[in-house]
This record gives C-alpha cells, sequence and structure tokens, in this order.
C-alpha cells in the first residue's frame, strides 16, 4: 500500500506536537541532582578521625565520604583546607561541620557546590560575627575548661577532659581523645566572619542534649536562628562519636532534601 509523501509528513508533524506537550524540555524541567558528595568537618581540639563511625554509616548508603583535617592554625588556613576538599568534590556536596568546624562550613559554604549545611552541636556566626560572640549569652559550661600556652594555642584540662567533652565515652575512648587532642589557636574563636552560608543554603542541626562543652540552650539558639531542621540527641559533645547512625541519618536526610531544592 502506498503513502502519499504529503500524508507522511502530516502525521509526523502531529506526533512531533503531541510529544513535546507531554515531554519535558528545557532548564525549567531540568531534575535535581543527587547530592552523593559529603565533606566533613572537625572543631577544635579534634582531627578528622573521630568520623571514621558516621564516614563508615555514609559510605554504606553509597556516599562519597570525604574528611577535612583543619590545622587549627587560624580562621583562614581552616576555610583553606577545607575549600581545597570542595573543590575536589565532582558535583552537589553536603558540608558537615561539627563544633568549632560549625564556623569553618558557615564561611565557606557559600561554594556553588554545597547544597545543603549539616551543623553537629556545631558553631553558626553571622557575617560580621566572631565565634566568641556566640557565647554572649550562654557561657561556657564549668566542666569544660581550657588551659591556654604561651603561645595563645589551648588544650582541654586533662583532669576534667572526658567531663567536659567526651562524657557519654569510655574511659578508654576519653583517654586516647585527650591523649591526642589536637591544640587550637585560641585567636581563631575572634576572628570575623566575612559570609554566612546559612542564610542562603537549607541547613540542619544535631543538638547533643548533654553537651558540656557548649550549652544546649546556645545550641538549640543557633540552630533556630539559622533556620535549620533540629534533630536533639541524648548525647556528649562527641554526638558523632558515640551516636554514629543517628548523626549520618541526619547527613543523608539532608543530601535527600538539598538535592531537591
Amino acid at each position: 500500500m502506498n503513502i502519499p509523501f504529503r500524508s507522511l509528513v502530516t502525521a509526523a508533524a502531529a506526533a512531533a506536537t503531541f510529544l513535546a506537550t507531554i515531554a519535558p524540555s528545557g532548564p525549567a524541567h531540568a531534575q535535581p541532582a543527587d547530592v552523593k558528595n559529603v565533606v566533613l568537618v572537625h572543631g577544635a581540639f579534634a582531627d578528622g578521625s573521630g568520623w571514621r563511625g558516621v564516614y563508615d554509616e555514609l559510605v554504606a548508603r553509597g556516599y562519597r565520604v570525604t574528611i577535612v583535617q583543619n590545622p587549627l592554625t587560624s580562621l583562614s588556613d581552616d576555610i583553606s583546607a577545607t575549600q581545597r576538599v570542595i573543590d575536589r568534590q565532582d558535583g552537589p556536596t553536603v558540608l558537615v561541620g561539627h563544633s568549632y568546624g560549625g564556623t569553618v562550613i558557615t564561611e565557606v559554604g557559600v561554594d556553588p557546590k554545597v547544597t545543603g549545611l549539616v551543623y553537629v552541636s556545631g558553631l553558626a556566626p553571622d557575617a560580621g560575627e566572631t565565634t566568641s560572640q556566640q557565647y554572649a549569652d550562654y557561657p561556657t559550661p564549668p566542666s569544660f575548661v581550657i588551659e591556654t600556652g604561651s603561645d595563645d594555642f589551648g588544650f582541654v584540662n586533662m583532669e576534667k577532659f572526658k567531663a567536659g567533652f567526651a562524657g557519654d565515652t569510655t574511659d578508654e575512648v576519653a583517654a586516647f581523645l585527650r591523649d591526642s587532642q589536637v591544640p587550637i589557636n585560641m585567636s581563631i574563636f575572634d576572628e570575623t566572619l566575612t559570609q554566612a552560608a546559612w542564610r542562603t543554603k537549607p541547613s540542619w542541626a544535631v543538638v547533643a542534649t548533654a553537651d558540656e562543652a557548649i550549652d544546649p540552650r546556645m545550641l538549640r539558639q543557633t540552630a533556630e536562628r539559622v533556620g535549620a531542621e533540629i534533630t536533639e540527641i541524648d548525647a556528649s559533645h562527641v554526638v558523632f562519636l558515640t551516636h554514629p547512625r543517628a548523626v549520618a541519618d541526619v547527613i543523608d536526610r539532608a543530601a535527600k532534601e538539598s538535592g531537591q531544592a
């Protein structure tokens, strides 16, 4: 059977018109990219090894996880260390900061690759503020004692370390953390931030309700100010170490939800 050429052309045009009405096209219909990269940023008096449990949980869920090793010598040095790791990510990334690491992710999280921020017992100053200003209404709990040397680098007091920093760990784990602690240049806490990523990026927060290094009331206030989705966990300051699955759950949720933004 011979079908006239003109009829074929008409049918093809009609089919194309129909497909155009049902098929998404152009940037307005682009599907958001899955967030598969997670960058973990430690805080003061520690290094990145404490993230191992969270790392294992997230890797098992299919994430590509990278851990920053902050030198803790200046805010700019720690920002640079974190930025180098972000630069190595191959796509959308969730940025996670513990304690002072929250200050770092607040400044560097404006990077376009960063889709969301997770604060784990984290500090989150605003642009124009210092980390120490976060403590204006809630001083450091008495069990958390910092000893500062003549070079202005501080260590957590040896005798009070477990009570103030790692109260829900075993004595053996607390001793290891105490004896491997990384001193921080105390002047970091008086350095002023120039950017606050939480003003433009969605945020999540883990509040450790038994934290003896940062008053939990301050953690809640901070999380509320940045508009974070808050998860409370009955844990010490090192909640990421003692409750890695619960912390990983929050990061997992942040990756999924920020990827849909």
